[in-house]
């Protein structure tokens, strides 16, 4: 079954409380999970940030507007039972609980520091929030955005020319941390000829072992045979590992090819390489920054004690 949405997981979660005892968010989370019946891949799928599950995320939400509507309160730390007007509404309605039933609740929008909503012009009320939470929408805009600015700066590799791609490639594994100094890097660049290697790299600092690079700045799938290539290539001088980059892709030969020599040889394709770019600052600015705090529970232990 797939994970529920928030506003899905409302009903369940105040029936799971309806005995009016205390209960824990994580014997919540166990009851909620198989009455939804969850495989133990979608209980512990998380979030694109990798920070927390997609489902605890979902019924903590479910939680949080189940609390400000009155109908449930926390009694200690990761601990709450419901309310007598959640045990009231249980009572009076057999209705799924959904955001536009909470909005009828006395206090509910103003916790949320929202106004009343209006009705739409065919006089039905404005859908109030979709079906992710706050932090998966944020999340998926990021993403959004993330991916369009990679797809920005494959254009700009696939418009540079190769030398600058080379000069690229060094200076990000350089930021990675491989290298040493961004000079001792950059003397490696064309000095092994072309005889399929693009350049050379420290492995540390220390120069304790060598990494060789190809860099291609190509339309089309890189296949097997030029892996082939730069495998020869690397047992001509010795080596024993390389990076092979490319602003295209690999094939599923390629692949597999590379993953059942001797040689290791890393593949970073058009995606991984705009991804590593982004995260480690190459070519790209930051815009905006925002900062998304959590409460503090050892701050307010003391009072809930």
């Amino acid at each position: 079954m797939p994970i529920p949405d928030f506003q899905s997981v409302m009903r369940p979660l105040m029936d799971v409380i309806s005995d009016g005892k205390e209960h824990s968010m994580r014997e919540a989370l166990d009851r909620l999970a198989d009455h939804f019946e969850l495989a133990e891949e979608e209980r512990k799928r998380l979030l694109p940030s990798g920070q927390q599950e997609v489902f605890t995320n979902r019924v903590a939400w479910a939680k949080t507007h189940l609390r400000m509507a009155g109908l449930i309160e926390a009694t200690a730390r990761g601990v709450f039972k419901i309310t007598p007007r959640g045990q009231e509404l249980l009572q009076t309605t057999k209705d799924r609980l959904d955001l536009r039933l909470l909005q009828k609740q006395p206090g509910y929008l103003e916790a949320r520091g929202r106004k009343r909503e209006k009705s739409t012009p065919n006089g039905e009320q404005a859908k109030d929030d979709a079906d992710q939470t706050p932090e998966e929408l944020m999340e998926e805009s990021f993403q959004a955005l993330r991916e369009s600015l990679g797809s920005e700066i494959l254009s700009k590799l696939k418009g540079s020319s190769p030398a600058f791609f080379e000069r690229l490639v060094v200076e990000l594994l350089v930021r990675m941390g491989y290298g040493g100094t961004r000079k001792d890097a950059g003397q490696a660049i064309g000095k092994s000829g072309d005889e399929g290697i693009d350049g050379i790299i420290k492995e540390d600092r220390l120069g304790l072992d060598t990494i060789y690079i190809q860099a291609k700045k190509w339309q089309q799938t890189v296949s097997r045979p030029e892996i082939q290539k730069f495998a020869g290539a690397l047992q001509g001088f010795r080596a024993k590992k390389g990076i092979f980059i490319t602003t295209s892709d690999f094939s599923k030969e390629a692949v597999e090819y590379s993953a059942r020599i001797e040689s290791k040889i890393v593949l970073i394709d058009g995606e991984q390489l705009w991804n590593l770019m982004i995260d480690f600052g190459i070519g790209v600015s930051t815009t905006a920054t925002y900062e998304v705090r959590k409460i503090d529970n050892d701050y307010f232990s003391e009072e809930l004690g």
